[in-house]
């Protein structure tokens, strides 16, 4: 299926598909700014959610937004919080409820409700000063009985209704406004690579990215969608657990959800990152990808590893003892900082001495593996 070829952004143009790793806390675990650019990773996503408990939507304002947080002069996706009523509220009703109006959280010691209503998770994803932004959606496992999966669409399709009319009162009072017009963002300067290029002006406006639903059942995917595109959005997102209850990738619906978003937008896989999902989502059209797995895994000391110049890999458990006394590099064909001037043996021996390199090494190789991967995945063979 024909897919979009560059996503444009305010931060720049990126070709697509492209994987984001996940700093769900402004954060890469071990890794810093210069270290995921010299990975080749063209953007992040950050939880808005998560960040407005700590360290405060208004305090990363104060501070000029997320991206001069970080230090981080690329793409940021801020996602809105819709994960986090499926991980928390939905998974553990103890820990919150879902009302037409919000999702209200009870986290905080005490029970102390936390509100989250669709205009919230916009101002909140507008004070960060992300690229994109995603509306508020309510997250569903495929398992779900189909009354409680037409209840979470028809939540979404007003949710998403919300967040536009938001999204377009919040944007004349985002901070940064008038310089995201100009295109001036501090350490513009500072990006070389070819896959990022300085978007022109028209393109400064941040995208707003609609989710959507319908867990396993194909009239109501088809129905979310046709709303949603009705309502028109930027963008266009899978949602709900991607996987059924057997860990098989859901590919049908998937391919279904792919096929009703606009050709001309971009679509999104909401948590696609093991690396066959993401080759079979990115044939079926979808270009924009995110998961916690690389990272958690090299943090764990599983790595992947390209054969050869195709799309074929294998996974590598460094931890292994066949490892500790091997002079070769992760990979020959790897250019990272890890396989140019280490060994797997050296490797092996941070894992077991549990230094902290070990983290920043591992992931580092993981996040290039996903850099060549879908590099190679923009012009196929």
């Amino acid at each position: 299926m024909a897919r979009m070829d560059v996503l444009h952004a305010p931060h720049g143009d990126v070709a697509l598909p492209a994987f984001f790793p996940d700093a769900t806390r402004a954060a890469v675990r071990s890794l810093d700014a210069s270290d995921l650019e010299a990975c080749g990773v063209p953007g992040l996503v950050v939880c808005a959610f998560h960040l407005a408990r700590r360290p405060g939507s208004k305090a990363i304002a104060a501070m000029g937004g997320i991206h001069r947080l970080m230090g981080w002069q690329r793409l940021i996706i801020s996602d809105s919080g819709g994960f986090q009523v499926f991980s928390l509220i939905r998974q553990n009703p103890g820990l919150g409820t879902l009302t037409k109006r919000e999702a209200i959280f009870r986290l905080a010691e005490g029970g102390k409700a936390e509100r989250l209503s669709p205009e919230k998770s916009i101002q909140i994803q507008l004070r960060l000063g992300a690229d994109i932004l995603v509306c508020l959606d309510d997250c569903t496992h495929p398992d779900a009985p189909r009354e409680e999966q037409a209840a979470a669409v028809a939540r979404t399709i007003a949710w998403a209704e919300r967040c536009k009319a938001e999204f377009e009162r919040g944007l004349p009072r985002m901070p940064g406004k008038d310089r995201l017009k100009a295109g001036l963002q501090t350490g513009d300067e500072r990006v070389g690579s070819p896959a990022f290029r300085r978007s022109p002006p028209e393109t400064a406006r941040p995208l707003l990215f609609a989710v959507i639903q319908g867990g396993a059942d194909p009239e109501l995917r088809r129905l979310c969608a046709k709303e949603l595109t009705a309502i028109g959005f930027d963008g266009y997102a899978y949602g709900g657990w991607p996987f059924d209850s057997q860990g098989r990738l859901m590919a049908d619906i998937l391919a279904l959800t792919a096929d009703l978003m606009p050709s001309d937008k971009p679509r999104y896989a909401l948590g696609i990152g093991n690396p066959s999902a993401l080759i079979a989502c990115a044939r079926m059209g979808y270009g924009l990808f995110d998961c916690a797995l690389p990272t958690r895994d090299a943090r764990r000391g599983r790595l992947y590893v390209l054969r050869g110049d195709g799309l074929d890999y294998s996974r590598l458990y460094i931890r292994d003892a066949v490892h500790r006394r091997d002079p070769a590099p992760l990979s020959d064909t790897c250019d990272c900082l890890c396989c140019r001037d280490y060994s797997r043996a050296y490797l092996h021996h941070l894992f077991a001495t549990h230094d902290a390199l070990a983290w920043r090494l591992a992931t580092i190789h993981n996040l290039r593996f996903y850099a060549t991967l879908t590099a190679r995945l923009q012009s196929p063979k």
